[in-house]
């Protein structure tokens, strides 16, 4: 069981996500339905630690086990619903352990994976110097990922 909590109007949810790197580029996940690109991972498990979950939701999405070099954000972002998955008007509240991931030195992926809800996703390898330039989840990705500090930074959006 995933931990989030869900009302009529508000969610929240615990979420542990991967930035891999190779060879300047970020690899990030689009799924057929939705125009944005989002960060590989996902939701974290009852009784699962944020490194289970996103070594796990890693191996899910890519195909691969990669291994955690680690810890480079915490992000709480706040949002609203806007008709897509989350219907519009929702009050989001999500807390993400963004992991830092040891490079393999290849691009290669086995991806095979689709959403939650069975919509089928692909992997795309999008270059850090123009990270702006795409609509790509986190936002922040695009000016904190260039220079990772070697302390965790927490970050709060409202996005």
């Amino acid at each position: 069981m995933d931990c989030k909590l869900i009302t009529a109007d508000k969610r929240f949810r615990y979420r542990a996500a991967a930035i891999i790197i190779e060879d300047r580029d970020v690899l990030f996940a689009k799924n057929e339905r939705d125009s944005y690109y989002y960060s590989v991972g996902g939701a974290v498990k009852i009784g699962e630690s944020a490194e289970d979950a996103v070594k796990r939701e890693v191996l899910e999405e890519t195909g691969i086990a990669y291994e955690i070099e680690r810890l480079a954000f915490i992000h709480e972002n706040f949002f609203e619903g806007n008709g897509g998955t989350l219907k519009k008007g929702v009050k989001c509240h999500e807390v993400c352990f963004y992991f830092l991931m040891k490079s393999r030195g290849i691009k290669e992926l086995k991806s095979d994976s689709s959403t939650a809800d069975g919509i089928r996703e692909f992997m795309h390898w999008l270059p850090i110097e123009k990270l702006e330039n795409y609509e790509a989840h986190p936002s922040f990705f695009a000016k904190e990922i260039q220079n990772i500090g070697e302390y965790v930074k927490h970050i709060v959006t409202k996005e």
